[in-house]
């Protein structure tokens, strides 16, 4: 089973370019989804070679989590390179599934409240800079929109020894707009 085919009421929406957050606007594109962990390892944005990949791959991990809670923990820690979830963070992960499922596939465009979420294809991220992303030496703050809110949200990426941009912090598990599929005022 593909990562988004649980998906109910699919309703086909038009794709709609990402407002661009800042100086650049850069688009990941998932041409395929991974299946397993080895498959995720193996997209070529988890070489992290910039902290655009790093982002959008935050978000596909964290899309994991319904399906396969360990699995999302295990891609997370490997986007946190040598800095491995605590058990407080994977506390936060879990409870921000309780309720809301849609929030990490949301960021992917073509994403709405009006059609539950479901991404548009190819599976794409826009990831954005603004002229503070890289105030701090080391560390890349990065922005990404979900279909269901009003601003971006941040990833926070750390940059290792190894050249890798690494997650650092992500927010991009808040609250947003409820899919009209489970809105009673929608």
């Amino acid at each position: 089973m593909g990562l988004f085919d649980n998906i109910k009421n699919q309703v086909s929406q038009p794709q709609q370019s990402a407002p661009s957050g800042g100086n650049r606007s850069v688009n990941i594109v998932f041409n395929t989804l991974p299946d397993n962990f080895e498959q995720f390892r193996s997209l070529p944005q988890a070489a992290m070679s910039t902290p655009f990949d790093t982002a959008a791959m935050t978000v596909l991990a964290l899309c994991f989590y319904p399906q396969n809670k360990e699995m999302c923990f295990d891609m997370v820690n490997f986007l946190k390179g040598p800095k491995p979830l605590s058990p407080y963070e994977k506390s936060f992960i879990t409870d921000r599934f309780r309720d809301a499922d849609y929030v990490p596939r949301s960021y992917f465009n073509g994403a709405t409240p009006q059609n539950d979420y479901m991404p548009s294809q190819p599976y794409t991220v826009t990831v954005s800079e603004n002229p503070y992303s890289y105030q701090n030496e080391g560390y890349a703050k990065m922005f990404i929109r979900s279909g269901g809110a009003d601003s971006p949200r941040e990833v926070l990426l750390r940059k290792a020894k190894d050249g890798k941009w690494y997650l650092w912090e992500q927010f991009i598990l808040v609250g947003i707009r409820q899919p009209e599929s489970q809105n009673p005022w929608a």
